[in-house]
């Protein structure tokens, strides 16, 4: 399944790679594609990602999601 967030912040590619490593740690998380200039984020897991999860790891990488 892929779930598609917008993370606010980023302006470098070490930004996009703390958010996809924070992400990543996330349980069922298979891939992480972190699109820098949009802020997309398109997180591939085996189920549906918790809202939640992501936001809080977006936050442990030091960035934050956009509100929906």
């Amino acid at each position: 399944m892929e779930s598609t967030f917008t993370v606010t912040g980023m302006t470098c590619s070490h930004c996009a790679s703390s958010v996809t490593e924070e992400i990543s740690k996330i349980a069922g998380v298979t891939g992480v594609d972190v699109d820098l200039a949009s802020g997309l984020v398109t997180v591939t897991s085996d189920t549906d990602p918790d809202p939640q999860a992501v936001a809080s790891a977006v936050d442990e990488a030091g960035y934050s999601l956009a509100s929906a």
